[in-house]
């Protein structure tokens, strides 16, 4: 009996019985809000009370107490040029990876297109309470004055893994001889030169974020939260960091204590596949390779001559190949391709069938593959694309192919490499092993965390001492002027 009290006092203890939850996911982008999805459904079906701010529509909510906040038209222009395929990824990218930096912290900006939107000015003015406040971190730092807004704690969520746009707001370590930056097409494994232009991009990026996008962000919150705390004294309130990575597909690099790694938390267990679907995996006698750029770079934008080299490859090969392709026609079709407008990637790679996956490198795809065990043929466009397939290469389970370099024989020369190289599929077996070999899943993980946060108010407890340190004190540049003047100062000759 003394046991069985022990065991139901120390699982009251474990537990948040329906706490109020606002998560804000205000990016146009599929693969993020398949993330936020992912966590508010979790919290939903253990009881929560789940608010989500997102500009997307959830098909099948979880519970009664799942509610939305639709931003719908919020970010019209882009989702209109992605609807109207005027929006091409193959050609978002330049060559100069400082321009690109700027470029993209210049995008700052339209976090007031969520600020000024009608439904998130009515939950703002509503005097709603939530006992925790989580947020994705891309470039929206304003929002973190919700938590203030909503006296709750903040949660901020990564959809990547530890980087600079989080790594500044925990104190936490990002050594540039070995963490490129999220953007470069760099490894871990940098030569002298990208050495110096990761280290350059990091200077790059901190002048960068505290000349114009922190103020910027500040001017935002002042407009629309009038009497709102200052940015400098929320963009570092964060309790915990949730990162969309793992050992098994991310770079080993330093965590702060609350920085929690939950990379996974989107992967479902496999369901039955549409049975056209089926039949093709299952009659595919010598193997299946499946196809996909993702939900942002569309195989249909491919120019003419990279398109040509995909079907001339394609049809010298013995194995079927499953294509994502958004038109309705792809002409010349070799009789071993098989395409489809929509998908269900997940479930494809689960099929014992399926040899290899040719993407463009996202983490949700990649870590999907991890799971599954299934070998890639990376070809990234942009963002963190380039480290995930560096990374599958390093690790061997997996090759890269530049895009400006694809050709029909550079894809056959890669493709076969792959499937005739029994190397890529056992590492890749081996990755899954270590993707699975948890104390607990990533659901789980994320789900503890909130409710961590919510029972110790917040856990400043986790917080490291550098992360409210002046940045020169942070990287003892006042040690080391005080060290050079003693040097410099100079030294009295003793005469008899």
């Amino acid at each position: 009996m003394e046991v069985l009290f022990t065991l139901l006092f120390l699982l009251g203890l474990s537990t948040v019985q329906s706490a109020r939850i606002l998560i804000v996911f205000p990016l146009p982008e599929r693969s993020h809000y398949i993330l936020a999805s992912s966590l508010a459904k979790a919290l939903a079906e253990k009881g929560h009370d789940i608010t989500m701010v997102s500009p997307f529509v959830e098909a099948n909510p979880p519970t009664s107490s799942y509610r939305e906040v639709q931003l719908t038209g919020a970010f019209e222009d882009i989702q209109e040029k992605q609807s109207k395929n005027e929006l091409n990824f193959f050609t978002i990218e330049g060559p100069n990876p400082f321009l690109n930096a700027v470029r993209l912290a210049m995008t700052s900006d339209e976090v007031e297109s969520v600020f000024k939107h009608p439904n998130f000015q009515k939950l703002i003015k509503s005097k709603e309470t939530f006992d925790v406040v989580i947020v994705e971190q891309f470039l929206n730092d304003a929002l973190h004055a919700l938590a203030t807004h909503f006296k709750a704690p903040l949660i901020i969520f990564s959809s990547l893994g530890a980087n600079f746009w989080v790594n500044t707001l925990t104190g936490n370590p990002a050594p540039t001889a070995y963490v490129p930056d999220t953007l470069l097409k760099f490894s871990e494994k940098m030569t002298f030169v990208e050495r110096l232009v990761n280290t350059c991009t990091y200077i790059l990026n901190e002048l960068v974020y505290k000349l114009y996008v922190y103020p910027r962000q500040s001017d935002i919150v002042k407009k629309y939260l009038p009497g709102g705390p200052h940015i400098d004294d929320v963009i570092y309130n964060a309790s915990i960091i949730f990162l969309n990575s793992h050992p098994s597909t991310s770079q080993a690099v330093p965590h702060v204590p609350n920085m929690i790694e939950i990379g996974g938390i989107h992967v479902q267990t496999p369901k039955a596949l549409p049975q056209h679907l089926q039949t093709i995996l299952d009659d595919a006698k010598k193997g299946v390779i499946y196809f996909s750029m993702g939900s942002n770079a569309k195989s249909s934008q491919f120019p003419k001559e990279k398109l040509e080299a995909f079907l001339k490859a394609f049809s010298k090969l013995e194995e079927t190949v499953l294509w994502k392709w958004e038109d309705d026609i792809l002409p010349e079709l070799p009789t071993n391709v098989k395409t489809g407008k929509w998908l269900p990637q997940q479930d494809i790679l689960a099929h014992p069938n399926v040899k290899l996956f040719i993407t463009h490198g996202g983490l949700l795809s990649t870590t999907e593959a991890v799971y599954h065990g299934v070998p890639v043929l990376a070809i990234p466009i942009f963002g963190d694309q380039t480290i995930n397939a560096k990374l599958a290469e390093n690790n061997v389970y997996g090759l890269v192919l530049p895009y400006e370099e694809i050709s029909e024989q550079s894809l056959q020369n890669k493709i076969q490499e792959i499937l005739k190289n029994p190397r890529y599929k056992t590492n890749a077996k081996r990755r899954s092993k270590i993707f699975h070999d948890r104390h607990v899943g990533p659901k789980e993980t994320a789900i503890y965390w909130v409710e961590y946060v919510i029972r110790h108010k917040g856990a400043p407890h986790l917080r490291v001492a550098g992360v409210d340190m002046p940045w020169y004190q942070y990287f003892l540049l006042d040690i080391v002027i005080f060290i050079l003047v003693l040097k410099s100062k100079p030294q009295k000759i003793k005469t008899n």
